[in-house]
């Protein structure tokens, strides 16, 4: 009985009696917002009394019913270190926090592209970047539908050094160093960013009610034996698939004398595209290649691969999009003759090595092209994987689990960088991107906050003819966003690859997003911070005048060609080519002998012939379709 009685007393502690929990948001290097009331949150024991002490102010409070506090300290010009102390039944301390600037860096995975995939095209920067008041926090990938969450389950911030950059988005990092550089001020960013994520699921319930089918189905994926249920399937489907192509695969150690030749890069040939190809090419290393490390670049495959060099394995890539980079060890390589292996794994795409990509051998000094005639077979053949249900892109997972926790937080603004997921539903989307920022101002409960929106760069095949183009209507809808205050558009359309969906120069898209945010939210008198967007088109008897904003630095023409992309059309829509010249800070569009004009188009393509239009800060003119006023 002594020993029952005196188990329950040790229990009562437990039951009765909580610790002060701190969000992982606020934790050892915080940066807060600077000149902004400085919020301070958690929980606690039902109703206990906390005092919570940050430089030399001092603050009482008492958690609610729930165990809930919230309390904001007067605001503070930037400086630090600072420790934030926060003392109830227990105390904490928050240490090495500073106040600065904190941006919040959203959308899906050109936002979220690492520096460690981006270590071949910044080397130096990888290897020597030492800031360490610019910092981090990276928003574990988490959804969840059944309402806000209040904390993530992991995070911690970081300030940037080589041990942790490779960690950091690129974007958000370039964009974060300009400010510094120019400010000086501590820049804290929150990288709550997904690749593959549509807007929808970065939507709040609330916001969805608009939207009703977006609604219906978050309301759908409430449901965990749904999800566990459609997890299960996904998971067996892929377990089966593998299996069945790993058991009926022997391409590694076979002869390849009887293999089929192809010239890559370019589109493996099959009359059933998926399963298990190997691909062999044997290459002539010389002696001064010898003994050195080495890099093997296989520039993009579809699906996956591994590969192999002289028959040991030398790295594996599971999916299409990253570039094939595989570094190798000294002792690998040797004189004479060097076979190169491939497994090629197409489980739902057609397999291809992708073309303009490296494809070569890389020493400090030498380069081996692997380019040209490769003998390949097809070893398994095989349906596609079934399509499946990704959870976590579903409306509004992705708010509830990676937004909703930082809803306390004080920002200097928001950068987006999102689009590529809702391209094949464009024309839905500029009324998607307004109600995400009045959701996400509501949800931060301030109507003033800032948004800068990174319009999708170009990216597919250029055509020659005039076309539509669902990355056009995407680029013309994410310009609405300007219709609603303190918001900014960055162009992007001269700085993509039409091979890659993720570009690699992230550094000119991160010095645009501060041009924007240098006007936005620093202020300053920029003549022009963004290119130059079509405002109005007159109808002058043999030309169209068209206007602009954002031409305060003047246009240029930066080939000293033609003005060129421009397209007319009636009533049809059936555009046609039309020749255009620059007037002053305004575009003649000349008829030709098109006599009634109803509309107008600029560079209105996937990937527009390269555009030659910037106004004298250097960046390009924004593409558009307009009606023509009579």
């Amino acid at each position: 009985m002594k020993k029952i009685i005196l188990g329950m007393l040790l229990c009562i502690p437990f039951l009765t009696f909580s610790q002060i929990k701190l969000p992982k948001l606020i934790s050892d290097g915080l940066i807060l917002q600077r000149d902004q009331a400085i919020p301070i949150w958690g929980w606690a024991s039902p109703f206990e009394k906390i005092e919570i002490k940050f430089g030399n102010q001092k603050v009482q409070t008492q958690a609610d019913s729930e165990g809930n506090w919230k309390v904001l300290m007067s605001k503070q010009k930037a400086g630090g270190p600072f420790v934030i102390q926060i003392k109830g039944k227990n105390t904490l301390e928050v240490k090495d926090v500073y106040l600065g600037d904190v941006f919040l860096c959203s959308g899906q995975s050109n936002m979220q592209l690492w520096m460690g995939r981006l270590k071949y095209k910044y080397p130096e920067e990888v290897k020597s970047a030492n800031f360490p008041l610019i910092r981090q926090f990276r928003v574990p990938n988490e959804y969840y539908f059944k309402g806000p969450k209040t904390d993530f389950t992991d995070g911690t911030w970081n300030s940037v050094n080589p041990k942790t950059i490779q960690d950091f988005s690129g974007v958000a990092y370039f964009f974060a160093k300009e400010l510094y550089q120019k400010y000086q001020v501590p820049i804290g960013i929150i990288n709550s960013s997904l690749g593959g994520s549509p807007i929808e699921a970065w939507l709040s319930e609330s916001a969805l009610k608009s939207f009703p089918e977006a609604f219906q189905e978050l309301q759908k994926f409430k449901d965990d034996a749904l999800i566990k249920s459609i997890e299960s399937t996904n998971q067996l489907q892929n377990k089966v698939w593998y299996q069945y192509t790993q058991i009926f695969d022997s391409g590694k150690n076979t002869s390849d004398s009887d293999w089929k030749t192809i010239q890559l890069p370019g589109v493996i040939p099959s009359n059933n595209p998926y399963g298990v190809y190997w691909l062999r090419k044997k290459i002539q290393v010389p002696a001064n290649m010898v003994g050195k490390e080495a890099l093997l670049e296989l520039g993009r495959v579809a699906d996956a691969d591994s590969v192999f060099v002289n028959e040991q394995f030398v790295g594996t890539t599971s999916y299409q999009y990253p570039p094939r980079r595989y570094p190798l060890p000294k002792n690998l390589l040797k004189v004479g003759e060097n076979s190169i292996s491939v497994r090629l794994i197409s489980n739902g795409t057609i397999p291809e090595f992708i073309m303009d990509k490296r494809y070569e051998l890389t020493t400090s000094t030498d380069t081996v092209s692997l380019a040209g005639e490769w003998k390949f077979t097809q070893t398994v053949k095989a349906n596609a994987i079934p399509d499946q249900v990704s959870v976590r892109l579903k409306p509004g997972g992705l708010f509830q689990a990676m937004i909703a926790p930082l809803q306390h937080l004080k920002l200097k603004g928001v950068l987006w960088y999102q689009g590529e997921s809702n391209v094949n539903n464009a024309p839905k989307y500029g009324e998607l991107l307004k109600t995400l920022v009045l959701d996400w101002r509501n949800t931060f409960q301030n109507n003033q906050l800032p948004f800068i929106v990174a319009q999708v760069p170009n990216y597919l095949a250029t055509r020659l003819e005039p076309l539509e183009s669902n990355w056009a209507v995407l680029r013309q809808q994410q310009l609405s966003v300007l219709e609603l205050p303190l918001t900014g558009i960055t162009n992007n359309i001269d700085l993509g690859d039409w091979n890659d969906i993720h570009p690699e120069n992230k550094l000119d898209v991160a010095k645009r997003f501060a041009k924007g945010a240098y006007h936005l939210m620093y202020n300053e008198a920029i003549l022009d911070a963004s290119g130059p967007i079509c405002t109005k088109a007159e109808d002058k008897g043999k030309y169209i005048l068209l206007t602009f904003s954002n031409v305060k630095s003047g246009l240029q023409i930066v080939d000293n060609r033609n003005v060129k992309n421009f397209t007319i059309a009636g009533i049809d829509k059936n555009f046609t080519k039309a020749s255009a010249d620059i007037s002053g800070n305004q575009i003649r569009v000349w008829k030709s002998l098109h006599s009634d004009v109803k509309y107008i188009r600029y560079s209105w393509a996937d990937n527009p012939m390269p555009v030659n239009v910037y106004n004298n800060e250097g960046i390009p003119m924004f593409p558009f379709e307009i009606e023509i006023l009579k």
